[in-house]
């Protein structure tokens, strides 16, 4: 596809990052400012390499929501498909600090804007306009976001859209990890791409000793599973029949890097993977690209203003220092 359209679901916010870089949180006395959240660096991090991205989701009728939505715009995120919420809900506050050790992020979601996402918000959606959708666990941890994504994931297959599942588990987002397991295993079998770490994959299989077994299991029917072990790499468990026979899997290893902080990874390899994906590359280049990506952002400050550009990322893989371990 030359430009295809790919619909970020969930939450976006503010950002709050200590200045400067290495400060605690209780230490600072000044802040810099991002989009953040992670439907909102997944889509700055698509909107960066070129893609054609929108949000869907609510944001908060106040400073805080303005801010979030102001800052779509020198990203290339489209918000069309975001309702400003009437109520007293409110948009999520991050303060997350740039150390590599002993690092502390404080996330401020009560009574969160985007976790009141409606059926209707999907339903307004013109989905024969799009060509993947991209959502995280965080949105199916409450109603009524839950049935809202649950929908979402329906419409996008009704219209052979294709389905791209971020597990993103926050423990603190969810009654249990049981309930998790139940409701996120349940939408992973209706997606097609299926990214997520050991432990991530270990809360789907309701086991943690038995992650990478339940990776390998859904990759069927179509399903590809990418079950990302931190500095070990990952494994891509391909069951589209695409770059190999059915069943096929590959390992790839990271970029090593200098980093100065651990955020933002997990986004910035969805955003690149998804990006590259959509382009029809072939799927070992996919993943290598979302390695790349990630590496890039832990070297910098914030999430959403760290996501490379598609020059950036071209450059940061075809430097002799660049090679995968």
């Amino acid at each position: 596809m030359d430009n295809p359209h790919i619909i970020v679901l969930g939450r976006a916010g503010l950002d709050l990052y200590p200045d400067p870089p290495g400060t605690k949180i209780e230490d600072a006395l000044t802040f810099t400012s991002a989009l953040g959240g992670s439907s909102g660096n997944i889509a700055a991090g698509l909107g960066r390499l070129g893609s054609r991205v929108s949000l869907l989701g609510r944001v908060s009728d106040d400073a805080v929501g303005k801010y979030t939505l102001n800052q779509c715009a020198p990203y290339g995120i489209g918000t069309d498909n975001v309702v400003v919420e009437r109520s007293e809900v409110r948009t999520t506050l991050a303060l997350s600090e740039t150390r590599t050790g002993d690092t502390q992020t404080v996330i401020y979601r009560n009574d969160a804007a985007d976790l009141n996402l409606q059926v209707e918000d999907v339903e307004w959606v013109e989905w024969e306009t799009v060509n993947a959708l991209i959502f995280t666990g965080t949105s199916l941890a409450k109603e009524p976001s839950r049935t809202a994504t649950l929908t979402a994931i329906d419409m996008a297959k009704a219209h052979g859209i294709t389905v791209m599942f971020d597990v993103d588990h926050r423990a603190y987002s969810w009654a249990s990890v049981e309930e998790a397991a139940q409701v996120c295993g349940a939408a992973a079998e209706k997606c097609h791409i299926i990214i997520g770490n050991d432990d991530e994959f270990g809360v789907l299989a309701g086991d943690y000793d038995k992650g990478r077994a339940h990776a390998e299991a859904l990759a069927t029917d179509g399903r590809i599973c990418v079950y990302k072990r931190g500095a070990d790499g990952s494994i891509t468990f391909d069951g589209s029949g695409g770059d190999g026979r059915d069943g096929d899997s590959f390992d790839t290893g990271i970029y090593p890097v200098t980093a100065i902080k651990p955020t933002g990874a997990g986004d910035a390899f969805m955003a690149s993977f998804a990006h590259n994906f959509m382009r029809d590359v072939d799927l070992r280049t996919c993943v290598a690209r979302g390695s790349a990506a990630a590496a890039i952002v832990v070297t910098r400050v914030g999430c959403a203003p760290a996501m490379p550009t598609e020059i950036e990322l071209a450059d940061f893989m075809s430097a002799p220092s660049s090679q995968t371990a």
